[in-house]
């Protein structure tokens, strides 16, 4: 380790700009793993930068319902509780309302899911114990995590700085990112440059302006938070203060007085109010309260600035007002009478340190992490707060040096958190700042399933949305794209279904129509249509597309035109970065389709980064329009309207036709994600609508009906078809996830020495399916799977199997108990639901629907 504000090298092979919690970060995993030339930079002084790590109060609930950032902040916890700068006190979240306390059992239960140790529910006299100024009367409970707690900042970067081999320059401002031929190849700085191999953007609050230096729009929206420290209290007279010496020695810009109450620690457990979007914490014998309970306060993202002599960057002036009324628009309190309530004894208190603290949102409220898609080189590590930096901070260096995200127990999941997974209108700054700001109000809020936003609507629209419009369509948005869920024209369809179709309750329900049961069943018994257009098509063409897509995909592609191959991708670790189909279109050109969303920045791209000059990767986002055409009436209907022949004999089971459909050229594939008889047709979009028609109008006595997401799903569980993203990931290998049939080991591909070392190792758990013995409920991710007494997995995947008439589970168990037969206990809503793995596929074992 070296600091210095001067004499800057003039080459290193990684630059990481940002010195806070996660460049630090960044910097200690990359020497752990042996990384040598590391330079890290950042326009503060050292360790006081005057970024949000030097300002927040460093509080750490680490139970969320995401896997990855609970278990991203136990890994944070663990690391700084050994590195002697983490306070565990434990943390507990307050119910004060009915709806709170049903939240708080999902907590629970999500930390039993993911390995948090001992969650407990409190009752109102239990909480008390713990935090004794909270108003017993104002609170029905609480969630406690013994492990949660409160990290000093400023002594755990100096702790990161010392313990890393990298180089630190402080008072070193970044003034320009040089790209030659779209590879990262230096970083201008204001004493001098830096000629690199890449380069890492860990600057969070100016994460939307450094990015811009390489002409990259990283939808990064800083927005403004409260708090305030009161003077010392009496209830609180009995513990020791270090104010006053907690920065002495160090250069501080800005107001010293926050950086002193910033650093004195907790000697109680840090706590929550959700209900009022506040959180609170004591600094030695003053309290520290914390407040989203406000209107938006959005940053101008090119606007954030740099440290003065008597301001830090990232810290605004307090507004009293946002304190004291209530602007924040679904809480009737302000932030100050909500506290007067839950902790009186602050009600009269004065503040000795005030700030309006920034950080920031990305529009979905989840990290931006891994190499971008525009400049080779070039990573991110933004949208971290302290709570999940340790975690993030090792995940992306072992994507740097080794190729494969992971932590230290294995395979992480990536798909929720990657650089590349936002749409091509995201990095636009009025949509992301106004996707922050609403992130920023729902921060503490109870977002019911499948919530959806009400701005920002119909920016990606298929050409068929005007015709499901018409239908009833209930939009979801879904990557950007306007996604019909079910459609209220077929409304008679559930009533004509209703004794197959149980009624949901509770919180599954919100959000639920029975007329995706009603589709599903169509779809089974007759013929539907469903709307592909937001997934993807990838063309791969040139003399050396075979051999490329070879060393690419895990399966044999070695295939003829007019043929189709189920593979994967996946990392140099083995993990499922991809599940794809390889169409042969003639001898060097090749389309490879795959799911919407994020799929075309983060499986495109992929592709396309690993071709050699021979090969030409084109990925077709938007450029195709796609209907699924599925049930045991597709046949007659398709055949109806194309001279084609599509019997089982002409058209097999995973071939392809380039054919017409009416007059509409289309690439045909006889594939089907939902276990019946179907295709996928693919079309040039601006064919779409005549598409569209030409079957509709072709199917009417057949009772063609259009098909939403949501049928989608329960029938593709009932054939145990993985989800990217969902079932499948980049924390899942294809022996675990059950798809092994789809990895030949005769033939050479990206990551076939991490399945050879996952088989060497055995197979820990495997994706397997579950029904519920005695309910038809349907249940939520990420709850607890019980077994001998012992949590053994957790949800992955639910839903209701109409065809099947049982509730089903996708779950990851250990080997021991995935035969089928065992019994098992699953946790849902403080409900034990008995339950029996299966075989797997549940509907259809014989494949006689699909190969007719």
């Amino acid at each position: 380790m070296s600091t210095s504000d001067s004499n800057l090298p003039s080459r290193s092979r990684t630059v990481i700009i940002g010195a806070g919690a996660v460049g630090c970060s960044v910097a200690y995993h990359l020497s752990e793993l042996g990384a040598e030339d590391v330079t890290v930079v950042d326009q503060g002084p050292l360790p006081v930068t005057g970024g949000s790590s030097v300002h927040a109060p460093g509080i750490m609930f680490q139970t969320s319902p995401s896997k990855l950032q609970t278990k991203t902040a136990y890994y944070t916890s663990r690391l700084l509780s050994d590195a002697g700068v983490y306070d565990e006190v434990g943390g507990i979240e307050l119910a004060r309302s009915e709806d709170r306390m049903d939240f708080l059992q999902r907590r629970a239960e999500w930390a039993t899911s993911y390995g948090l140790p001992e969650p407990q529910l409190l009752s109102p006299q239990e909480v008390t114990e713990y935090l004794p100024l909270v108003n017993e009367d104002e609170i029905l409970g609480g969630y406690y995590s013994p492990t949660d707690g409160r990290v000093d900042g400023i002594a755990a970067l100096q702790w990161y700085i010392e313990q890393s081999e990298a180089d630190f320059y402080g008072n070193t401002e970044v003034t320009d990112l040089t790209v030659t031929d779209g590879r990262i190849t230096a970083v201008e700085t204001n004493n001098g440059r830096i000629q690199c191999d890449r380069c890492v953007i860990a600057t969070n609050n100016w994460g939307y302006q450094t990015a811009q230096l390489a002409d990259v729009d990283l939808p990064i929206a800083p927005v403004e938070h409260q708090y305030v420290v009161t003077e010392p209290m009496a209830e609180l007279a009995a513990t020791d203060s270090n104010i006053g010496a907690n920065t002495e020695g160090l250069e501080v810009p800005g107001n010293r007085d926050i950086q002193e109450h910033m650093s004195e620690g907790p000697n109680r457990p840090v706590g929550r109010d959700q209900d009022n979007s506040l959180y609170f914490r004591t600094h030695g014998d003053a309290i520290g309260l914390g407040s989203y309970n406000h209107e938006t306060l959005s940053v101008d993202p090119n606007s954030m600035g740099t440290n003065t002599e008597d301001s830090q960057a990232s810290v605004r002036g307090f507004t009293r007002e946002h304190w004291e009324k209530p602007t924040h628009p679904t809480r009737e309190k302000s932030a100050k009478q909500a506290f007067d309530e839950l902790l009186p004894a602050t009600a009269d208190a004065e503040y000795a340190a005030t700030e309006n603290g920034i950080f920031v949102f990305t529009p979905d409220g989840m990290p931006a992490i891994g190499p971008t898609a525009e400049v080779d080189g070039l990573w991110s590590a933004l949208a971290i707060w302290w709570t999940h930096s340790g975690g993030y901070g090792r995940i992306v260096a072992e994507w740097m040096e080794n190729g494969i995200p992971r932590l230290d127990d294995g395979l992480v999941d990536t798909s929720g958190v990657h650089v590349r997974r936002f749409a091509p209108h995201a990095g636009e700054p009025e949509y992301f700042v106004d996707k922050g700001a609403k992130r920023y109000q729902q921060v503490y809020s109870i977002v019911e399933p499948r919530w959806q936003p009400s701005e920002h609507r119909g920016l990606r629209t298929s050409p068929f949305s005007h015709k499901q419009a018409e239908l009833g369509a209930e939009f979801y948005q879904s990557g950007g794209w306007e996604t019909p869920q079910w459609y209220e024209s077929n409304a008679d369809l559930a009533d004509e279904h209703a004794e197959a179709i149980p009624e949901q309750d509770g919180w599954e329900s919100i959000n639920r129509s029975p007329i995706t049961g009603a589709e599903h069943l169509h779809t089974r018994n007759a013929v539907s249509m469903f709307d592909m257009t937001s997934f993807s098509s990838i063309i791969v063409e040139g003399v050396d597309a075979e051999s490329y897509l070879q060393r690419m995909c895990s399966n044999d592609v070695a295939i003829d035109p007019g043929d189709v191959r189920y593979s994967l991708l996946l990392n140099e670790g083995g993990g499922i970065l991809a599940d794809i189909t390889v169409v042969g279109l003639d001898d060097e050109r090749y389309m490879v389709t795959t799911g919407g969303g994020s799929s075309p920045g983060v499986h495109g791209t992929w592709l396309r980064e690993h071709a050699p000059e021979t090969v030409s990767v084109h990925i077709e986002e938007g450029a195709k329009s796609t209907i699924g055409l599925w049930g045991p009436q597709s046949r007659l209907l398709l055949q109806r309207v194309t001279d084609a022949d599509v019997s089982n004999d002409g058209f097999p089971y995973f071939s392809a036709k380039q054919m017409y459909v009416g007059e509409v050229p289309v690439t045909a594939l006889r594939v089907s994600y939902v276990g019946e008889l179907g295709w996928e047709l693919w079309a040039p979009v601006e064919y779409a609508e005549r598409l569209w028609e030409t079957l509709w109008e072709a199917g009417q006595d057949l009772d063609v009906r259009p098909m939403g997401a949501g049928a989608l799903e329960s029938m593709r569980l009932e054939k145990g078809y993985a989800l990217w993203g969902t079932d499948i990931d980049t924390g899942a290998t294809p022996d675990a996830a059950g798809l092994s049939f789809a990895v030949d080991l005769e033939t050479d591909f990206v990551g076939k020495e991490g399945v050879q070392a996952h088989r060497a190792e055995g197979i820990d758990s495997i994706l397997t399916p579950i029904t519920l013995d005695d309910s038809t409920d349907i249940l939520s991710s990420g709850r607890p799977i019980h077994a001998d007494g012992n949590a053994i997995g957790y949800v992955q995947a639910a839903d209701f199997g109409y065809t099947i008439g049982e509730s089903i589970v996708y779950a990851y168990l250990p080997t021991a108990y995935a035969d089928a037969g065992t019994s098992v206990q699953i946790q849902c809503e403080g409900e034990n639901y008995n339950a029996t793995v299966r075989d797997e596929p549940l509907f259809d074992q014989e494949r006689e629907k699909i190969i007719r």
